[in-house]
């Protein structure tokens, strides 16, 4: 789903050509189809089983963006020039990167590219961010990310997130101090001046209580009063959640 930062956040939903407003649907009944059909969202071509949220296995194992260094930036080797497609990279991993210090149900640690700010922080479901680091590649935000996980995690307990277990002691702007603190010398140069703290709120009328994950690939249909949205789940009110970026190139209908 795309988001937009608001009071709350706002979601659309692109299906085919249309963009469904999600937050109008909240408080009715929804009812989605699964059509049988997965595209790669790389090559595009059919596949029967979706790897990484989305790509087909060959994909999987070539793509620049289902690399490695997704999921851990300090593995980049692009300022190297080292990469599955130094044209990508150039665009993707050669530009700057934020460490950032999120909450959600504790404190995380995490990198984003400056242009994914605050985007990122809403589909991992955090409450409040701040930015902690500005890095002119991702593997140097990766560094930082690495030698902090030594003091936080790097982890969303999307459990808890989902039910709105959100950390309540703490002061993020005081954190941040703390943090940039703990960085060896040759780190510290990359501190973010800035110091705004982000809160982030979430359309939902009524957290669950207990987490009954569903998806496509074992129901084909998926319907319910829809109760909510945070990060990129819709919560129904019956305590079930669907992760919807795990269905990327899923063909669906939805019904309202």
């Amino acid at each position: 789903m795309k988001t937009e930062l608001d009071k709350p956040v706002k979601y659309t939903l692109p299906l085919g050509e249309e963009l469904v407003d999600m937050n109008e649907l909240i408080g009715s009944k929804i009812k989605m189809n699964f059509e049988g059909r997965i595209n790669c969202i790389s090559c595009g071509k059919q596949t029967k089983t979706s790897f990484g949220q989305g790509f087909c296995y060959n994909c999987l194992q070539t793509a620049p963006e289902a690399s490695e260094s997704i999921m851990r930036p300090e593995l980049s080797k692009s300022h190297f020039g080292i990469a599955r497609d130094m044209e990508w990279a150039e665009k993707h991993d050669l530009i700057d990167h934020f460490v950032y210090l999120a909450v959600s149900s504790e404190l995380k640690v995490g990198v984003t590219r400056s242009h994914q700010v605050p985007t990122r922080w809403i589909d991992q479901g955090a409450s409040y961010a701040v930015k902690l680091a500005k890095t002119p590649n991702r593997h140097i935000a990766g560094i930082i990310e690495v030698f902090l996980k030594n003091h936080y995690t790097d982890k969303t307990n999307w459990r808890a997130m989902l039910k709105n277990e959100v950390l309540s002691d703490f002061d993020l702007s005081a954190e941040k101090l703390k943090v940039l603190d703990l960085l060896p010398t040759e780190l510290k140069k990359y501190a973010d001046e800035e110091s705004t703290v982000t809160e982030i709120h979430y359309p939902v009328q009524q957290y669950p209580s207990a987490i009954k994950s569903v998806g496509f690939d074992k129901l084909p249909k998926i319907e319910g009063k829809l109760a909510g949205i945070k990060g990129q789940y819709l919560i129904f009110n019956d305590n079930r959640v669907l992760n919807i970026r795990k269905h990327n190139g899923y063909y669906l209908s939805l019904e309202a």
